[in-house]
């Protein structure tokens, strides 16, 4: 049996940043103590972290919270920006970083995503770090190119903390669309990102969790969650209702 502990986490984007945040939260509190085989992640906006956080601790603190990308630098003239200690004190274990949005939209590099996972490491927080390829890319029968180039910009990082860095593999083609890669297509890329690892010394490949994103919901999360390299799910759209998130962490606490 793998020591992996399914993790789950909701990604609310620009979404809910407000009480309706602290709301949703509760509701996710009291499901996750109710499926203690998972360990439940959200990461809403920054305007509601510490007020979602708060909420957490009084439901009993079964969820985690996670920023949904940080600044590789504590402090300075960087207007706009966040930090790890920033998002420490506002009651976050975890960040996402190198997501598809930050990627495409906002021209994230392999070279920034690994900055800032060195610097979430380094300030306490757990990194949940993205790859994935484009439709393009995968009929160009690039994914594994992608996908490796992508890890291996952050393998250092996974080497010195094993187990601390989560991987989340998320096929840009099939986030938000309503296409969804099948059990066997996300096994594949998850296998061999699992492979890549496996080169490393130690036992970074046993204790990494790959996530697998990209419309997951209620009604496919058994058959993903199902395989054997996939150790979770970061979720996006069906995090932003309690009855849609709590279906994905029932089916990942079945397994």
């Amino acid at each position: 049996m793998s020591e992996r502990k399914p993790l789950i986490a909701g990604n609310w984007k620009l979404n809910l940043g407000g009480p309706e945040g602290c709301e949703l939260a509760h509701a996710i509190a009291k499901t996750a103590s109710a499926n203690p085989k998972v360990e439940v992640v959200v990461a809403p906006p920054f305007t509601a972290l510490a007020s979602v956080a708060e909420t957490v601790r009084e439901a009993g603190g079964h969820v985690g919270i996670a920023a949904q990308n940080l600044y590789p630098k504590d402090s300075g003239a960087f207007t706009g920006e966040i930090s790890a200690p920033m998002l420490i004190a506002a009651g976050c274990q975890w960040v996402i970083i190198g997501h598809s949005e930050r990627r495409q939209l906002f021209g994230e590099t392999d070279d920034q995503v690994r900055e800032k996972t060195a610097a979430a490491l380094a300030g306490g927080l757990l990194p949940i770090v993205c790859v994935g390829e484009t439709l393009e890319e995968r009929e160009r029968h690039e994914t594994l190119d992608v996908v490796y180039r992508q890890v291996d910009a952050f393998l250092p990082q996974l080497e010195q903390a094993p187990g601390k860095v989560v991987i989340a593999y998320e096929p840009i083609w099939a986030i938000g669309t309503g296409r969804v890669a099948g059990p066997e297509q996300a096994q594949e890329v998850h296998h061999a990102i699992r492979s890549r690892l496996g080169r490393s010394p130690g036992r970074v490949a046993d204790l990494t969790r790959i996530l697998y994103g990209g419309s997951v919901k209620g009604d496919n999360a058994s058959g993903l969650l199902g395989c054997v390299d996939v150790d979770g799910a970061l979720v996006g759209g069906a995090s932003l209702k309690a009855d849609d998130f709590s279906k994905i962490i029932q089916a990942a606490n079945a397994l």
